[in-house]
């Protein structure tokens, strides 16, 4: 393999990584993004078998976009920026569910954060079920919501890094896909594809990166891995890193998965418009109709929900949406749609989730998995944001963080 020698070794090709990279190549650094995926991106990813209508199956909307970097670069790759409102940010369709209990919906949901933020205050890192209405009537929908906020169960999500996430309200979307933005900005990187990192041995003057077919002699690493991955010890650290491990296991990733739906005769749908499947238990699916003003669903599953279907397999989540969607529209409904595309996140070896939550008591886990070690190995990635977590750009910062922390080091090196 070629670049067997580099000054820093870049441990996975998601958003963190190709920021780390990109970031490194232009202070003039000699660095290796080593990716064991075929394609960069990571947990974004933009399919374009239409190329009318990209898909994202995995990262799809730009969180804080009037502060988010990525948008910032879309931009200037020429890409379009769709400033439509979210669903979730406009009444739903009342197909199901009247306005005036998602009035009553949204005041409750309203009231659980709030306590949730006077849980933070109080410096409580307590499960964030507990804060729920002990007699609440809109608790299941509650909890059905923030599975997809979290990718896990509200009585495993700590209720103060709950609190912690900092999001600006402006959410926007790439016309062309959040994914074919972040591969693009790696496209012209030293990279190495569809090679795994095995080992990392730090016990020399320099480090040995052991890959699927070749051993990478390195200064320093910077390590982007999923925190599922890290805390399946996937990368072997010689001598072992224990705390991180432990850091990682605290910030399992949740799952979220969409199935893209074709949507025949669909004008009757308001463009950018929701439906809930249900609203009176938390095993319910949403679905974003006519994204874009496309004629398609996209149907979002997550948490207990989106891996009881991921065991079950992909014919389960259409099973699913179908009979959901069948119980509101009607049984005529069913021929309208037809299967597009589906990934199942938490079932791929190289991701074993979605995006990352704190268990309770274990918040202040991404701060200590952010932290270097030796001045030699840097961590970066959506789950070692403490207030960005989840997010593209959440990783992208701290790909950007990680970066500086080894220029720094470098220099410090270099001065003695």
């Amino acid at each position: 393999m070629a670049n067997s020698d580099t000054e820093v070794a870049i441990v996975g090709g998601g958003a963190a990584g190709v920021a780390a990279c990109r970031r490194l190549t232009d202070a003039g650094i000699d660095c290796l993004l080593i990716e064991a995926r075929e394609r960069l991106g990571g947990r974004a990813w933009t399919i374009g078998d239409d190329p009318r209508c990209p898909i994202d199956l995995g990262c799809g909307w730009l969180h804080s976009a009037d502060r988010n970097p990525w948008r910032e670069i879309a931009e200037a790759q020429g890409r379009s920026i769709d400033r439509t409102p979210p669903p979730w940010m406009r009444p739903s369709a009342p197909i199901g569910f009247p306005l005036s209990e998602q009035a009553a919906f949204q005041d409750a949901r309203e009231k659980f954060f709030a306590r949730v933020a006077l849980a933070a205050e109080e410096a409580r890192d307590i499960p964030a079920a507990t804060l729920l209405d002990p007699n609440g009537r809109w608790n299941d929908l509650i909890s059905a919501t923030g599975t997809y906020v979290s990718g896990g169960e509200l009585e495993r999500v700590s209720a103060l890094d709950l609190s912690r996430y900092n999001d600006s309200g402006v959410n926007w979307r790439v016309v062309e896909g959040y994914g074919t933005v972040i591969a693009a900005h790696g496209a012209d990187l030293p990279v190495a594809l569809g090679r795994a990192v095995r080992r990392i041995d730090w016990r020399g003057r320099r480090l040995r990166v052991e890959t699927t077919d070749a051993s990478i002699a390195a200064d320093a690493a910077i390590v982007t891995l999923p925190s599922a991955l890290l805390a399946e010890e996937a990368i072997v650290f010689t001598p072992s890193l224990p705390a991180k491990t432990e850091a990682a296991a605290g910030l399992p990733l949740g799952l979220a998965d969409k199935l893209f739906l074709s949507l025949a005769d669909a004008g009757e749908f308001e463009k950018d418009s929701r439906l809930f499947g249900r609203t009176d238990r938390r095993a319910t699916a949403t679905y974003h109709m006519r994204p874009f003003g496309r004629p398609q669903i996209e149907a979002y599953f997550a948490a207990t929900l989106a891996a009881e279907l991921e065991t079950a397999g992909e014919a389960a989540f259409l099973d699913f949406a179908r009979a959901e969607l069948v119980g509101l529209l009607g049984n005529d409904f069913a021929r309208r749609i037809r299967p597009l595309h589906l990934h199942r996140w938490g079932v791929d070896p190289l991701s074993r989730g979605s995006y990352s939550y704190a268990l309770p008591g274990k918040a202040d886990c991404r701060a200590a998995l952010a932290a270097p070690v030796d001045d030699r190995l840097f961590f970066a990635g959506e789950a070692c944001s403490e207030s960005d977590y989840s997010t593209a750009h959440g990783a992208y910062l701290t790909g950007i963080a990680a970066a500086d922390q080894a220029i720094a080091a470098r220099r410090s090196k270099r001065a003695r």
